[in-house]
C-alpha cells in the first residue's frame, strides 16, 4: 500500500519534477510534461508507460492495474494506490520520468 503522501514524495524526488494541477488531479511533469497524476480522491494514479508494459501490467494483476476507456489512447495506466507495492511504483514512476525528461536531463540522471 502506498499513501497519496509516500506517492507525492517518490514523484517529486525526481529531477526537475514538479507538480501542477489539471483537469482537477494533482499532475507530476518534468519540463511541463505530465508523467503521472493522481485522481481527486487519491484511491488511484494514472502514470505513463509503454504499450507492451501496460499490458504485461494489466495481465498480471489486474486488481491494482487496469486501462479505463479514457486511457486507452494516452500510453497511461491506472494503479490502485491500496494494492502497490512502493517499490514497484517508485520504479512505475521512474521509467514513466524518464520517457518524459529531454534527453539531456536524462543523460544527467544517468551519469550521476
Amino acid at each position: 500500500m502506498v499513501t497519496p503522501e509516500e506517492l507525492h514524495a517518490l514523484a517529486l524526488a525526481l529531477p526537475e519534477a514538479h507538480e501542477r494541477p489539471a483537469w482537477g488531479r494533482a499532475c507530476f511533469r518534468v519540463k511541463d510534461k505530465i508523467f503521472a497524476s493522481l485522481s481527486p480522491d487519491g484511491v488511484e494514479v494514472a502514470i505513463k508507460v509503454a504499450e507492451d508494459e501496460r499490458h504485461a501490467l494489466v495481465a498480471g494483476d489486474p486488481d491494482t492495474f487496469s486501462v479505463p476507456p479514457h486511457y486507452r489512447n494516452w500510453g497511461m495506466v491506472v494503479v490502485q494506490l491500496a494494492t502497490v507495492e512502493p517499490g514497484e511504483l517508485g520504479e512505475l514512476l521512474t521509467e514513466a520520468w524518464r520517457m518524459t525528461a529531454p534527453k539531456r536531463l536524462l543523460a544527467a540522471f544517468d551519469a550521476g
